[in-house]
This record gives C-alpha cells, sequence and structure tokens, in this order.
C-alpha cells in the first residue's frame, strides 16, 4: 500500500506539472480592435515616413533571365501537409528562378519568381548575406512565387518543417540563395531599353472559392507586366488567384504544376520569357477538369492562358519610366494559432515551436503598375475594393502573396469564426487581419500614387 501512495503521488506530481504546463502555454483569444492596438500605431508611423521618389527618367530598361534549380537526386517535397515532407520520386518538370530587373538610370529594381511553394524566409536571410555593394540592395528585390506544392523542400525550421517542407538541409538553403542571386546577376547584364505595358483579362471559368463556395466571390483577374525590348523579344510577368494544388498529395513529382505548363506555353508561343507569380490565392482554388491530375494540370494552363491572350483583354501602355521600391516590416498582433475555436497557443510556444523571422511588406511600382507582396496566403476576396482604389488613383494593382516573409492565411473577417482549414488552422494572428492589410495596402497605394 505504500509504494501504491508513492506512485499515486508522483502521478499527481506529473500531472499538476503538466496542467500548469498547459496553461502555460495557451490562452484565449485576444479580440481587441486592430486600429486600438500598437501595432497598428507603429504601422501608421512607418508608412508615415516613408518619401516618395518622383525623380524624373526618361528611359525604362529591363533585363531577364532564369536558373534550373532542379536538383540532381530527390530532395524533400515541400507542400501538402500529409506527405510529412516525403521526398519527390521522379521529375515531372525542372523548377526554376526566374527574374527581371528593371532600371530607369537612376533606380534599380528586381523582380524573383521561384517555382517554390513560398519564398523561403531562410533563403531570404542567406540571400541578404550574399549581396555585395554593387547588388540590387535587398530592399529594392520583390519576390513571389508559382506556390506550386510539388516544388523543392528541406528549406524550413521549427515543426512546421517537418509536414510542409521536409527535414531542414542547409545545404538546400544555400543552393537556392545563390540561384536567387545568379538570376539577378544575369538579367542586370541584359538590361536595354523596353516598352512597358500592363494587361488585363477576366478567367471566372478556371477559379473557384475553396473556402466558402457559391457563398463567397474569386478573383477572376489575371494581371500581367509585358516588356517588349530593341532587340524585339518580349518578356510578360503574369499573376493569377487559383491556388497551385492541381497535383494532387499522391503525386509525389517535383513539377511547376499549371503556372509551369503556362510558362512553357507562352515562351513556345508568344513571348520570349514569362514568368508567374501566385496572387491572392487565399481561399482560391483551380478548377481541376481532365482525365487525371496531369490532364487537368494541361487544361488548367491552357484556360489561363486562352484568358490571357484574349483579344478582349485590357491593354494599356506606360508612357513613365518611374520605378519606386519600397520594403517596410509589417507589425502584427502576436501570435495566437488555435488549439480550438477559442483556446489558442501563447505567442513564446508558437515561436518556439515554429522559428521566428522578420515580416515586411514589398512594393514596386513601375511606370503606372504598382506590384504589392504580402508575407501571406492573401485572400481573393480582399483585392476588388483594393483594385479600385488603385485605379482611381492612376495605378494598376498587381497584389502577390509569399514575399518571403509567411504568416499563414489572410482571409476575409466575415469568415474569421468559422471552423475551417483557412480560419483555424492556419490563422496564426489573431481577427481583423483581412481589413488590417486592406488598409496596408491602401496607403501603400496613397503613398506610391
Amino acid at each position: 500500500m505504500k509504494v501504491l501512495r508513492i506512485i499515486f503521488k508522483v502521478i499527481g506530481i506529473f500531472l499538476l506539472l503538466l496542467v500548469l504546463a498547459i496553461i502555460t502555454m495557451v490562452t484565449t483569444m485576444d479580440d481587441t480592435p486592430y486600429q486600438e492596438m500598437a501595432y497598428y500605431k507603429e504601422w501608421k508611423s512607418l508608412i508615415g515616413g516613408v518619401k516618395a521618389d518622383t525623380m524624373a527618367a526618361d528611359t525604362l530598361q529591363a533585363g531577364w533571365a532564369k536558373v534550373n534549380i532542379t536538383p540532381a537526386s530527390p530532395t524533400p517535397t515541400a507542400g501538402y501537409g500529409n506527405r510529412r515532407g516525403r521526398p519527390y520520386t521522379a521529375v515531372h518538370d525542372s523548377v526554376y528562378v526566374r527574374a527581371m530587373v528593371i532600371d530607369n538610370g537612376h533606380t534599380k529594381a528586381a523582380i524573383i519568381a521561384a517555382d517554390l511553394l513560398i519564398v523561403p524566409p531562410t533563403v531570404i536571410e542567406s540571400l541578404k548575406a550574399k549581396l555585395k555593394p554593387g547588388d540590387i540592395a535587398f530592399d529594392q528585390i520583390y519576390f513571389g512565387a508559382t506556390h506550386s506544392h510539388n516544388s523543392v523542400g528541406g528549406w524550413g525550421t521549427g515543426i512546421s518543417s517537418l509536414f510542409f517542407s521536409g527535414k531542414f538541409d542547409p545545404a538546400i538553403v544555400e543552393n537556392l540563395a545563390n540561384a536567387f542571386h545568379k538570376a539577378i546577376t544575369d538579367a542586370q547584364k541584359k538590361v536595354e531599353p523596353v516598352q512597358l505595358t500592363y494587361m488585363e483579362s477576366l478567367d471566372s471559368v478556371d477559379i473557384r472559392n475553396r473556402l466558402v463556395g457559391e457563398e463567397g466571390r474569386v478573383d477572376p483577374e489575371i494581371r500581367s507586366v509585358a516588356f517588349v525590348n530593341k532587340s524585339g523579344e518580349k518578356a510578360i510577368l503574369s499573376s493569377f488567384a487559383a491556388h497551385s494544388t492541381v497535383l494532387d498529395s499522391k503525386n509525389i513529382v517535383l513539377s511547376r504544376d499549371y503556372p509551369g505548363a503556362l510558362v512553357d506555353s507562352l515562351e513556345k508561343g508568344r513571348y520570349n520569357f514569362a514568368m508567374y507569380m501566385a496572387g491572392a490565392v487565399g481561399s482560391m482554388g483551380p478548377i481541376e477538369q481532365g482525365t487525371d491530375d496531369f490532364d487537368e494540370l494541361k487544361n488548367q494552363a491552357f484556360g489561363v492562358q486562352n484568358a490571357l491572350l484574349s483579344p478582349n483583354t485590357l491593354k494599356e501602355d506606360s508612357k513613365s519610366a518611374l520605378i519606386e521600391t519600397l520594403t517596410l516590416p509589417l507589425p502584427l498582433r502576436d501570435p495566437s494559432p488555435r488549439l480550438t475555436m477559442s483556446i489558442v497557443l501563447r505567442s513564446w510556444a508558437f515561436k518556439k515551436a515554429f522559428g521566428e523571422y522578420p515580416v515586411y511588406v514589398k512594393a514596386l511600382r513601375i511606370g503606372n503598375i504598382l506590384m504589392v507582396g504580402v508575407p501571406c496566403d492573401f485572400s481573393g476576396e480582399l483585392t476588388a475594393p483594393l483594385d479600385a482604389y488603385a485605379k482611381s488613383k492612376g495605378l494598376n494593382l498587381m497584389v502577390t502573396s509569399f514575399n518571403g516573409g509567411y504568416i499563414g492565411y489572410i482571409t476575409h473577417d466575415k469568415y474569421f469564426n468559422r471552423d475551417l482549414y483557412e480560419t483555424k488552422t492556419m490563422s496564426w494572428y489573431g481577427p481583423y487581419n483581412g481589413a488590417y492589410l486592406q488598409e496596408v495596402i491602401k496607403d501603400i497605394i496613397d503613398k506610391l500614387s
């Protein structure tokens, strides 16, 4: 009996310690309106201190290049959590980092589009260390990803890496950072005068609202930046909001998904060089129609291309050679990922488990086009009023996701309390972020218009 009492006492102490540990790790959701929070005031101070660059320029120049990042042997596959980072089994199509460099004699900027799930924060930190005097500065580099769920992994840290990008491998991070740097350097060597055109196409048949179906809206616009240089070569950067998830989790092959087929087709036809960036993909899915995943992939790419090249596409030439860049920290509420709909993990526990990297918002204005890059899956339901606001200021807006940081999904606030994957599992920074990010983007429009 004495032994049993000791055992029960030890078990009791263990359970008490466990309960205390759990209590220190969890709390309830903070629903203080964002306008009353310190991070909101910090953002207003940051954006208020930005001075717009109005230096006139006569000639816009651009150059482009790509670097193959297909590994020599299988790596973990980044994307679907249920794969647990399993290595890909075959190469369906090669993956690349593509870059454009633009220069007006006063300001230089670079645009990077990587065939990756996201632009990994680890790669960004490595790239920063590689930039030397004479290179384009980090604050003048705009990042985006195709958001393929079938590309190179091994770049993530913390618990999330075990699910979404596989076991961390510093050699992969180094190789990717080197490829980013080389793509920029190669593009910079090829700059020559160009004519800039903004293109806007509608494609509502190749996109769906995967969060709430027909209850919600979609972002049907394909937004493109097109260049023609003096040699007659044509380049295009396009962005669309449908997720690159045509290939499902059972197909563990290296691939760019439908953006790869789209880019390849454009380069075989009207353009010498093509790039693709995931737009406001949060809540937006592709239309999977075909006999299998690979047939669906071709059909999705073909549909997007038909819309992009449609005679109904809006085209607006830019007479301005203005280039403006902006990189600012993005202040946020402390992270509070949900364990239930009302119980959340404390911020220190989240940071310990998932790691902590700088988060920022980026913007690039080229002529009458304003690109804004955000560190998240930004919802396509949030873009329509932003488009209209930008146009009222004389700008054509392109919002792209995955700018080198990552804060999860940003959805419309009206869905925040729904028990869904995007609004529960992947919503990490509390309520009102849909409205907050919209206000951030409007502030950037005001500053750079």
